[in-house]
Protein backbone atom coordinates (compact mmCIF):
# COMPACT_ATOMS: atom_id res chain seq x y z
CA UNK A 1 0.00 0.00 0.00
CA UNK A 2 1.44 3.43 -0.90
CA UNK A 3 2.71 5.59 1.92
CA UNK A 4 1.00 8.96 2.63
CA UNK A 5 3.94 10.83 1.06
CA UNK A 6 3.50 8.83 -2.13
CA UNK A 7 -0.20 9.71 -2.19
CA UNK A 8 0.59 13.41 -1.73
CA UNK A 9 2.91 13.30 -4.72
CA UNK A 10 0.26 11.43 -6.69
CA UNK A 11 -2.22 14.17 -5.79
CA UNK A 12 0.20 16.78 -7.11
CA UNK A 13 0.56 14.83 -10.36
CA UNK A 14 -3.22 14.69 -10.76
CA UNK A 15 -3.59 18.43 -10.20
CA UNK A 16 -0.77 19.21 -12.63
CA UNK A 17 -2.68 17.46 -15.42
CA UNK A 18 -4.94 20.52 -15.53
CA UNK A 19 -8.51 21.53 -14.75
CA UNK A 20 -10.49 21.35 -11.55
CA UNK A 21 -10.68 17.98 -9.77
CA UNK A 22 -13.54 17.23 -7.39
CA UNK A 23 -12.86 15.82 -3.96
CA UNK A 24 -14.77 12.66 -4.85
CA UNK A 25 -12.67 12.14 -8.00
CA UNK A 26 -9.40 12.68 -6.15
CA UNK A 27 -10.47 10.38 -3.30
CA UNK A 28 -11.33 7.64 -5.80
CA UNK A 29 -8.01 8.00 -7.65
CA UNK A 30 -5.98 7.98 -4.43
CA UNK A 31 -8.00 5.28 -2.70
CA UNK A 32 -8.73 7.41 0.37
CA UNK A 33 -11.61 9.32 1.93
CA UNK A 34 -12.52 12.93 1.16
CA UNK A 35 -11.20 14.29 4.46
CA UNK A 36 -7.84 12.63 3.74
CA UNK A 37 -7.72 14.42 0.38
CA UNK A 38 -8.22 17.74 2.20
CA UNK A 39 -5.38 16.85 4.56
CA UNK A 40 -3.10 16.09 1.62
CA UNK A 41 -4.04 19.42 0.01
CA UNK A 42 -3.05 21.19 3.24
CA UNK A 43 0.34 19.45 3.06
CA UNK A 44 0.89 20.70 -0.47
CA UNK A 45 -0.03 24.24 0.56
CA UNK A 46 2.46 23.99 3.45
CA UNK A 47 5.08 23.17 0.79
CA UNK A 48 4.16 26.42 -1.04
CA UNK A 49 2.44 24.56 -3.87
CA UNK A 50 -0.29 26.97 -5.08
CA UNK A 51 -3.43 24.82 -4.69
CA UNK A 52 -6.70 26.73 -4.62
CA UNK A 53 -10.19 25.63 -3.66
CA UNK A 54 -13.06 26.07 -6.12
CA UNK A 55 -16.53 26.34 -4.58
CA UNK A 56 -19.84 25.39 -6.12
CA UNK A 57 -21.58 22.35 -7.53
CA UNK A 58 -18.61 21.49 -9.75
CA UNK A 59 -16.00 22.71 -7.31
CA UNK A 60 -12.92 21.00 -6.03
CA UNK A 61 -9.21 21.75 -6.24
CA UNK A 62 -6.90 23.07 -8.94
CA UNK A 63 -3.41 24.50 -9.22
CA UNK A 64 -3.19 28.29 -9.33
CA UNK A 65 -0.28 30.28 -10.76
CA UNK A 66 2.34 30.61 -8.04
CA UNK A 67 5.32 32.84 -7.41
CA UNK A 68 7.65 29.96 -8.22
CA UNK A 69 7.49 26.68 -10.13
CA UNK A 70 6.13 23.89 -7.93
CA UNK A 71 7.67 20.42 -8.01
CA UNK A 72 6.90 18.96 -11.43
CA UNK A 73 5.71 15.37 -11.74
CA UNK A 74 6.29 13.71 -15.12
CA UNK A 75 5.38 10.21 -16.21
CA UNK A 76 8.01 8.12 -18.02
CA UNK A 77 6.55 8.91 -21.44
CA UNK A 78 6.24 12.62 -20.58
CA UNK A 79 9.89 12.79 -19.49
CA UNK A 80 11.01 11.13 -22.73
CA UNK A 81 8.85 13.53 -24.76
CA UNK A 82 10.38 16.57 -23.02
CA UNK A 83 13.95 15.36 -23.50
CA UNK A 84 13.42 14.53 -27.17
CA UNK A 85 11.78 17.93 -27.66
CA UNK A 86 14.84 19.64 -26.18
CA UNK A 87 17.15 17.64 -28.47
CA UNK A 88 15.08 18.49 -31.56
CA UNK A 89 14.75 22.15 -30.55
CA UNK A 90 18.48 22.63 -30.12
CA UNK A 91 19.17 20.98 -33.47
CA UNK A 92 16.53 23.04 -35.31
CA UNK A 93 17.65 26.33 -33.76
CA UNK A 94 14.36 26.82 -31.90
CA UNK A 95 16.02 28.00 -28.70
CA UNK A 96 16.90 31.36 -27.20
CA UNK A 97 20.36 32.76 -26.58
CA UNK A 98 20.28 31.12 -23.16
CA UNK A 99 21.67 27.92 -24.69
CA UNK A 100 22.62 26.53 -21.28
CA UNK A 101 18.96 26.59 -20.18
CA UNK A 102 18.00 23.65 -22.41
CA UNK A 103 21.19 21.82 -21.48
CA UNK A 104 20.66 22.20 -17.73
CA UNK A 105 16.97 21.30 -18.08
CA UNK A 106 17.96 18.10 -19.91
CA UNK A 107 20.55 17.28 -17.25
CA UNK A 108 18.05 17.76 -14.41
CA UNK A 109 15.47 15.49 -15.98
CA UNK A 110 18.02 12.83 -16.91
CA UNK A 111 19.41 12.85 -13.37
CA UNK A 112 16.06 11.86 -11.82
CA UNK A 113 14.99 9.36 -14.48
CA UNK A 114 14.66 5.77 -13.31
CA UNK A 115 17.58 3.72 -14.59
CA UNK A 116 15.46 1.64 -16.94
CA UNK A 117 13.99 4.79 -18.56
CA UNK A 118 17.42 6.40 -18.82
CA UNK A 119 18.66 3.30 -20.64
CA UNK A 120 15.70 3.49 -23.04
CA UNK A 121 16.50 7.13 -23.76
CA UNK A 122 20.20 6.43 -24.35
CA UNK A 123 19.29 3.55 -26.67
CA UNK A 124 16.97 5.81 -28.65
CA UNK A 125 19.50 8.64 -28.96
CA UNK A 126 22.19 6.19 -30.08
CA UNK A 127 19.86 4.80 -32.76
CA UNK A 128 18.61 8.23 -33.86
CA UNK A 129 20.07 9.71 -37.04
CA UNK A 130 19.29 12.96 -38.87
CA UNK A 131 19.35 13.50 -42.62
CA UNK A 132 20.31 17.15 -42.24
CA UNK A 133 23.38 18.63 -40.64
CA UNK A 134 22.99 20.51 -37.36
CA UNK A 135 23.01 24.22 -38.04
CA UNK A 136 24.72 27.03 -36.19
CA UNK A 137 21.81 29.38 -35.66
CA UNK A 138 21.81 32.92 -34.31
CA UNK A 139 19.07 32.56 -31.73
CA UNK A 140 17.08 35.43 -30.17
CA UNK A 141 17.36 36.84 -26.69
CA UNK A 142 14.71 35.39 -24.37
CA UNK A 143 13.73 38.81 -23.02
CA UNK A 144 13.25 40.21 -26.54
CA UNK A 145 11.21 37.18 -27.56
CA UNK A 146 8.87 37.43 -24.57
CA UNK A 147 8.48 41.23 -24.87
CA UNK A 148 7.47 41.00 -28.53
CA UNK A 149 5.13 38.07 -27.84
CA UNK A 150 3.39 40.19 -25.20
CA UNK A 151 3.09 43.09 -27.66
CA UNK A 152 1.57 40.75 -30.26
CA UNK A 153 -0.99 39.37 -27.84
CA UNK A 154 -2.14 42.75 -26.51
CA UNK A 155 -1.76 44.72 -29.80
CA UNK A 156 0.70 47.12 -28.23
CA UNK A 157 3.33 49.07 -30.20
CA UNK A 158 6.89 47.98 -29.47
CA UNK A 159 10.15 49.88 -29.83
CA UNK A 160 13.06 47.78 -31.11
CA UNK A 161 16.78 48.40 -31.64
CA UNK A 162 17.69 46.58 -34.85
CA UNK A 163 20.90 45.78 -36.72
CA UNK A 164 20.44 44.90 -40.40
CA UNK A 165 22.59 42.50 -42.45
CA UNK A 166 24.92 45.35 -43.45
CA UNK A 167 25.59 46.24 -39.80
CA UNK A 168 23.49 49.43 -39.79
CA UNK A 169 21.79 50.21 -36.47
CA UNK A 170 18.34 51.76 -36.17
CA UNK A 171 15.51 52.20 -33.70
CA UNK A 172 12.02 51.44 -34.99
CA UNK A 173 8.47 51.37 -33.73
CA UNK A 174 6.68 48.21 -34.78
CA UNK A 175 3.07 47.06 -34.77
CA UNK A 176 3.91 43.37 -34.45
CA UNK A 177 1.41 40.95 -36.03
CA UNK A 178 3.08 37.69 -35.04
CA UNK A 179 6.24 35.65 -34.47
CA UNK A 180 7.22 33.05 -37.06
CA UNK A 181 9.91 30.36 -37.12
CA UNK A 182 11.23 29.44 -40.56
CA UNK A 183 14.26 27.37 -41.58
CA UNK A 184 15.74 27.45 -38.07
CA UNK A 185 15.34 31.20 -37.52
CA UNK A 186 12.89 33.38 -35.60
CA UNK A 187 11.15 36.32 -37.28
CA UNK A 188 8.65 39.00 -36.30
CA UNK A 189 6.40 40.54 -38.92
CA UNK A 190 4.47 43.77 -38.57
CA UNK A 191 4.03 47.36 -39.66
CA UNK A 192 7.07 49.64 -39.44
CA UNK A 193 5.36 52.80 -38.21
CA UNK A 194 8.05 55.20 -39.51
CA UNK A 195 7.65 54.12 -43.13
CA UNK A 196 4.07 52.90 -42.92
CA UNK A 197 4.79 49.54 -44.55
CA UNK A 198 4.88 45.91 -43.48
CA UNK A 199 8.33 44.55 -42.69
CA UNK A 200 9.88 41.32 -41.42
CA UNK A 201 12.74 41.39 -38.90
CA UNK A 202 15.02 38.64 -37.63
CA UNK A 203 14.63 38.36 -33.88
CA UNK A 204 18.31 37.54 -33.29
CA UNK A 205 19.19 40.99 -34.72
CA UNK A 206 16.98 42.82 -32.21
CA UNK A 207 19.05 44.03 -29.26
CA UNK A 208 16.21 45.47 -27.18
CA UNK A 209 12.40 45.52 -27.25
CA UNK A 210 10.15 47.77 -25.14
CA UNK A 211 6.36 47.94 -25.28
CA UNK A 212 4.93 51.44 -25.73
CA UNK A 213 1.65 53.07 -24.66
CA UNK A 214 -1.33 52.76 -26.97
CA UNK A 215 -2.72 50.01 -29.14
CA UNK A 216 -3.40 49.14 -32.78
CA UNK A 217 -5.84 47.07 -34.78
CA UNK A 218 -4.43 43.90 -36.30
CA UNK A 219 -5.03 43.83 -40.07
CA UNK A 220 -7.32 41.34 -41.75
CA UNK A 221 -5.99 39.11 -44.50
CA UNK A 222 -2.94 36.84 -44.59
CA UNK A 223 -1.60 35.51 -41.31
CA UNK A 224 1.93 36.17 -39.99
CA UNK A 225 3.45 33.02 -41.54
CA UNK A 226 2.06 33.85 -44.99
CA UNK A 227 3.30 37.43 -44.69
CA UNK A 228 6.83 36.26 -43.84
CA UNK A 229 6.96 33.84 -46.77
CA UNK A 230 5.59 36.48 -49.12
CA UNK A 231 8.27 38.88 -47.89
CA UNK A 232 10.99 36.38 -48.71
CA UNK A 233 9.60 35.83 -52.21
CA UNK A 234 9.56 39.59 -52.95
CA UNK A 235 12.82 40.60 -51.22
CA UNK A 236 15.33 42.74 -53.10
CA UNK A 237 17.79 40.59 -55.06
CA UNK A 238 19.86 40.98 -58.18
CA UNK A 239 17.49 39.25 -60.63
CA UNK A 240 13.74 39.59 -61.09
CA UNK A 241 12.28 36.49 -62.73
CA UNK A 242 8.85 36.16 -64.33
CA UNK A 243 7.63 32.80 -65.67
CA UNK A 244 4.43 31.25 -66.96
CA UNK A 245 4.06 27.59 -65.99
CA UNK A 246 1.26 25.25 -67.03
CA UNK A 247 0.22 23.03 -64.13
CA UNK A 248 -1.54 22.98 -60.77
CA UNK A 249 -0.57 25.03 -57.76
CA UNK A 250 0.46 21.85 -55.94
CA UNK A 251 2.76 20.77 -58.79
CA UNK A 252 4.52 24.12 -58.84
CA UNK A 253 4.67 24.61 -55.06
CA UNK A 254 6.40 21.23 -54.71
CA UNK A 255 9.46 22.81 -56.40
CA UNK A 256 8.94 26.56 -55.82
CA UNK A 257 7.53 27.03 -52.29
CA UNK A 258 5.85 30.20 -51.04
CA UNK A 259 9.09 31.44 -49.48
CA UNK A 260 10.75 31.40 -52.91
CA UNK A 261 8.10 32.46 -55.44
CA UNK A 262 4.67 34.06 -55.67
CA UNK A 263 1.92 32.60 -57.87
CA UNK A 264 -1.10 34.11 -59.59
CA UNK A 265 -3.49 33.01 -62.33
CA UNK A 266 -2.38 33.93 -65.84
CA UNK A 267 -5.48 32.56 -67.52
CA UNK A 268 -8.53 31.46 -65.54
CA UNK A 269 -11.88 30.61 -67.05
CA UNK A 270 -15.05 31.34 -65.08
CA UNK A 271 -16.05 28.37 -62.93
CA UNK A 272 -12.78 26.53 -63.60
CA UNK A 273 -11.85 23.76 -61.19
CA UNK A 274 -8.96 25.02 -59.07
CA UNK A 275 -7.33 21.57 -59.22
CA UNK A 276 -7.11 21.57 -63.02
CA UNK A 277 -3.89 22.38 -64.80
CA UNK A 278 -3.71 25.92 -66.14
CA UNK A 279 -1.23 28.67 -66.87
CA UNK A 280 0.08 30.32 -63.71
CA UNK A 281 2.29 33.37 -63.49
CA UNK A 282 5.30 32.81 -61.24
CA UNK A 283 7.42 35.68 -59.96
CA UNK A 284 10.54 35.45 -57.86
CA UNK A 285 13.75 37.27 -57.08
CA UNK A 286 17.18 35.65 -56.91
CA UNK A 287 20.76 36.67 -56.36
CA UNK A 288 21.89 33.92 -58.78
CA UNK A 289 20.11 32.16 -61.64
CA UNK A 290 22.15 28.96 -62.01
CA UNK A 291 19.90 26.99 -59.62
CA UNK A 292 16.70 27.70 -61.58
CA UNK A 293 17.21 25.63 -64.79
CA UNK A 294 17.44 22.31 -62.87
CA UNK A 295 14.30 23.27 -60.91
CA UNK A 296 12.38 24.02 -64.08
CA UNK A 297 13.58 20.74 -65.58
CA UNK A 298 12.41 18.82 -62.50
CA UNK A 299 8.94 20.40 -62.82
CA UNK A 300 8.47 18.59 -66.16
CA UNK A 301 5.74 21.10 -67.08
CA UNK A 302 5.43 23.48 -70.06
CA UNK A 303 6.83 26.90 -69.17
CA UNK A 304 7.57 30.27 -70.74
CA UNK A 305 10.38 32.56 -69.57
CA UNK A 306 9.26 36.17 -69.76
CA UNK A 307 12.37 37.58 -68.12
CA UNK A 308 15.33 37.71 -67.88
CA UNK A 309 16.88 36.59 -71.15
CA UNK A 310 19.90 35.31 -69.22
CA UNK A 311 17.73 32.60 -67.65
CA UNK A 312 16.59 31.45 -71.09
CA UNK A 313 20.23 31.04 -72.14
CA UNK A 314 21.00 29.03 -69.02
CA UNK A 315 18.06 26.68 -69.63
CA UNK A 316 19.15 26.10 -73.24
CA UNK A 317 22.71 25.40 -72.08
CA UNK A 318 21.45 22.86 -69.52
CA UNK A 319 19.30 21.12 -72.13
CA UNK A 320 22.28 20.85 -74.47
CA UNK A 321 24.47 19.37 -71.71
CA UNK A 322 21.84 16.80 -70.78
CA UNK A 323 21.42 15.85 -74.44
CA UNK A 324 25.16 15.37 -74.87
CA UNK A 325 25.39 13.30 -71.67
CA UNK A 326 22.55 11.03 -72.79
CA UNK A 327 24.10 10.55 -76.26
CA UNK A 328 27.53 9.53 -74.95
CA UNK A 329 28.23 5.78 -74.67
CA UNK A 330 29.23 4.29 -71.33
CA UNK A 331 32.99 4.99 -71.08
CA UNK A 332 33.50 2.00 -68.75
CA UNK A 333 31.71 -1.13 -70.04
CA UNK A 334 30.53 -3.33 -67.18
CA UNK A 335 30.96 -7.05 -66.73
CA UNK A 336 27.70 -9.04 -66.86
CA UNK A 337 26.00 -9.18 -63.49
CA UNK A 338 27.80 -6.10 -62.05
CA UNK A 339 25.26 -3.51 -60.93
CA UNK A 340 25.43 0.12 -61.98
CA UNK A 341 26.87 2.45 -59.32
CA UNK A 342 24.51 5.35 -58.88
CA UNK A 343 24.93 8.44 -56.76
CA UNK A 344 21.42 8.48 -55.36
CA UNK A 345 22.04 11.75 -53.55
CA UNK A 346 22.18 13.47 -56.93
CA UNK A 347 18.98 11.95 -58.30
CA UNK A 348 15.42 12.96 -57.59
CA UNK A 349 13.57 11.12 -54.77
CA UNK A 350 11.30 9.50 -57.34
CA UNK A 351 14.29 7.76 -58.95
CA UNK A 352 15.47 6.10 -55.75
CA UNK A 353 14.92 2.37 -55.25
CA UNK A 354 11.89 1.40 -53.23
Amino acid sequence: MPRPTGRVLKLLELLQSGGTRTVAELADRLGVEGRTVRRYVDQLIDLDVPVESVRGRYGGYRLAPGYRLPPLMLSDDEALAVLLGLVAGRRAGLTTTERTASETASAKIRRVLPQRIARRLDTLLEALAFTDRPGEFDTPDAGVLLAIADAVRHHRPVSIRYTDRDGRHSERTLHAYGIVTHAGRWYVTGKDVQIGEDRTFRLDRIADARTLPGSFEAPVGPGPAERVLSGFATAEYRHEVTLRIHGTVEQIRAHLPAGVASLEDHESAAGEDRATERWLRVELRAERLDWLPPVLASLDRPFVIERPDELRDLVIALAERLTSYAAEPDPQPRRPGVPVRTDWARNSPGDRPK
